[in-house]
């Protein structure tokens, strides 16, 4: 794929928007070039490269509107494409909730592209499997895992005078590693905008000592115990949390954050005061593109929550129209603040816990109060007296992120988590949380 500069794709979104005859049209481009390996059972399964770019209009006359996409871009398929979102749009019915298009807006620019990152190729990628495949030989262990990066691009414009272009490098990694005979099992996952950020080899080590330390698991009756969180244990968790911040889903009774009787519960305080959360398109570790794709309204840093208060609420240009307020740019990142401590340090404080390494299979169970039930694996340990004792079988749990973020007793350095399993871009500390509610007992590792 040939990645467009800004002057391309200007060229080619004013052409689009020079076709038109609706009342507005609005332009989008992504472009992406990835890259991928794949292993298991200690050898290279799969790898490859992907390209793919392509555009999509949306134009509306009124409140009937019409999309359409395509994957070429001579002057013939673009006005085609036009002529086919107008289409489209006469047929359409009324949408009672359509807003008009923004006008300008100011993206300052995000530091999302790394030339490292982009420059990895396949010797690089048979690295980061060959690091992760020779020490786990080496202990007599058994891999998989896959490693992904991408060079990528996103245009945007309108009929009113917005236009946004910016690149994007990232890379993913994650790791199993496994005893031969099953009984132990570990994990790690990595993600960066930069490669230099980035060690197979190191990552590989965290799940291969898990894996050797997590054989031979006790059982320990299901109960409330202090637990030490990992970031990777607690992200999808506070994921549910964090795409639950919208004012009209308050407003109209259906979240955790309506308030009873009516309205939402802006202001108040839900959360432990260590708790805080933000938005930051700007953030180094985390950086995201400047404008929200869906609305092409310019993101800025906000709080969410503010020692322990609910902060700000998103509003979409719809509910934000019909209620007064402002429209709010949906949120590419979510930082939380954290402490000094690293997580060996969090253990060594703790008279009695569990460490938890990783969750998955989380479910809702209960929208209104986030309540959700999931299950460990893959290194879950008994600590006892600041050193972790004996590794234990996993359990399942019944908890709500709102209820976890009131039973903090210490937060650790943050850490960086992203990848496909998340909802958002995120910086989390691991956690030492107090009387986190394990249901029962799971074989699995």
């Amino acid at each position: 794929m040939k990645q467009l500069n800004q002057e391309q794709a200007k060229r080619i979104t004013d052409r689009v928007i020079g076709f038109s005859k609706a009342d507005e049209c609005n332009v989008s481009i992504q472009g992406n070039r990835t890259g991928n390996i794949r292993f298991a059972r200690n050898s290279v399964s799969t790898a490859g490269l992907t390209e793919d770019m392509q555009l999509a209009v949306r134009v509306a006359f009124g409140k009937r509107t019409g999309t359409a996409v395509i994957n070429e871009f001579d002057d013939k398929s673009l006005e085609k494409a036009v002529r086919r979102a107008e289409e489209l749009a006469r047929l359409a019915p009324e949408n009672p909730e359509f807003v008009p298009s923004v006008g300008p807006q100011e993206y300052r620019p995000t530091q999302t592209f790394v030339t490292s990152t982009a420059g990895i190729d396949p010797d690089y990628r048979a690295e980061v499997a060959a690091a992760s495949i020779g020490a786990a030989r080496a202990k007599k262990l058994v891999t998989a895992g896959f490693f992904t990066d991408s060079t990528s691009f996103s245009v945007i414009a309108n009929s009113k005078g917005v236009f946004g272009f910016q690149e994007f490098t990232d890379l993913s990694f994650t790791c199993t590693a496994r005893t031969e005979d099953g009984r132990g099992s570990g994990w790690v996952t990595r993600s960066a905008v930069d490669a230099r950020r980035f060690n197979a080899r190191e990552a590989a080590d965290i799940a291969i000592d898990k894996a050797l330390r997590s054989m031979d698991a006790k059982a320990l009756e299901p109960g409330r115990y202090t637990v030490i969180l990992e970031p990777a244990a607690t992200s999808e968790i506070l994921g549910n949390m964090f795409s639950s911040f919208g004012a009209r889903a308050a407003d109209e009774g259906r979240s955790f954050l309506a308030k009873k009787g009516g309205g939402n519960r802006l202001g108040e305080k839900l959360f432990d005061e260590q708790v805080n959360i933000w938005a930051d398109p700007w953030n180094p570790d985390v950086p995201v593109a400047p404008w929200d794709n869906n609305s092409m309204l310019a993101r800025k840093r906000t709080d969410i929550i503010k020692n322990g208060r609910v902060a700000s609420l998103g509003y979409s240009p719809y509910w934000a129209q019909k209620t007064g307020n402002q429209a709010t740019a949906g949120h590419g990142n979510m930082i939380m603040a954290g402490g000094t401590k690293s997580l060996e340090e969090l253990i060594a404080g703790t008279k009695k816990g569990i460490v938890v390494t990783r969750t998955w299979y989380i479910r809702m169970v209960d929208p209104q109060s986030l309540l959700i039930t999931g299950l460990t694996r893959d290194g879950t340990f008994y600590v006892e007296n600041g050193k972790i004792k004996h590794p234990v079988k996993n359990f399942r749990f019944n908890e709500s992120p709102v209820t976890i973020l009131n039973n903090i007793d210490e937060l650790g350095k943050p850490e960086i988590i992203g990848g496909d399993e998340v909802p958002f871009q995120m910086v989390l500390p691991p956690m030492k949380v107090r009387d986190f509610n394990f249901t029962s007992l799971s074989d699995a590792v």
